[in-house]
């Protein structure tokens, strides 16, 4: 059975980006209902499973660094709309006032702003990063109706807002928890093929692609591929 990420590898380009100015495809009668259940119920499953692993998380972070557990920023969500996104913080308090200082390192193109060995991440950042910990908190914004479990990952709200060409249509649809890109290879994939691959999803988008995306994500992030 083929993967969710060489499904979308076999598409050529002009068939992953479908989206215009006058339409982006629907996905089946009833699909969206159908994702919404399937967030909330996910969502609410992983919370309490994964509670333990948050408690000690937030405990780790608040005894090794100053500041607060819970980093929250603005994101762009779907149609563009501004909502707060959380995530265990990573980085040392005040980070993101540091950023013009750090912005010559970084290796993305685009608008996007990703580097290797970020200075300000913690010791304790770093393994959240890896392991994608960091993000679990953003289980609270899929109930929240923010995010789904399944979608382009979200954008801090400068770089949405400075997106040009078919990588406005990642916004088409909610962000999600987890992507393809999050499944191919995440920050070792460059911005062109990361918005290939949104756009991908977001013209095929399906209850069986969602399931398939979702299965794959736990091997990926234990393998910690392209976290950084």
């Amino acid at each position: 059975m083929a993967t969710a990420a060489q499904l979308a590898g076999n598409a050529a380009p002009s068939e992953a980006a479908q989206c215009d100015d006058r339409v982006v495809p629907a996905g089946a009668p009833g699909y969206e209902s159908l994702k919404r259940a399937l967030d909330v119920v996910g969502a609410c499953i992983l919370l309490v499973v994964l509670s333990p692993v948050m408690l000690l998380t937030a405990a780790a972070i608040k005894l090794t660094s100053r500041g607060p557990a819970l980093f929250r920023q603005v994101r762009a969500g779907r149609g563009g709309k501004p909502f707060t996104m959380y995530k265990f913080r990573s980085m040392r308090n005040g980070a993101q006032e540091q950023r013009p200082l750090v912005q010559p390192m970084n290796v993305q193109a685009g608008p996007v702003f990703k580097i290797p060995d970020d200075p300000r991440v913690t010791r304790v950042g770093r393994f959240l990063r890896r392991s994608s910990i960091d993000e679990l908190p953003q289980l609270i914004n899929v109930l929240r109706g923010e995010m789904s479990l399944v979608g382009p990952r979200p954008l801090w709200l400068p770089e949405a807002q400075a997106a040009t060409g078919a990588a406005r249509y990642r916004t088409a649809v909610k962000p999600g928890l987890t992507c393809l890109w999050q499944i191919s290879g995440r920050s070792e994939l460059g911005y062109d093929e990361w918005v290939r691959l949104d756009l991908y999803y977001i013209t095929h988008r399906s209850t069986w692609l969602d399931l398939l995306v979702l299965v794959q994500t736990l091997p990926v992030v234990l393998s910690a591929r392209g976290a950084y």
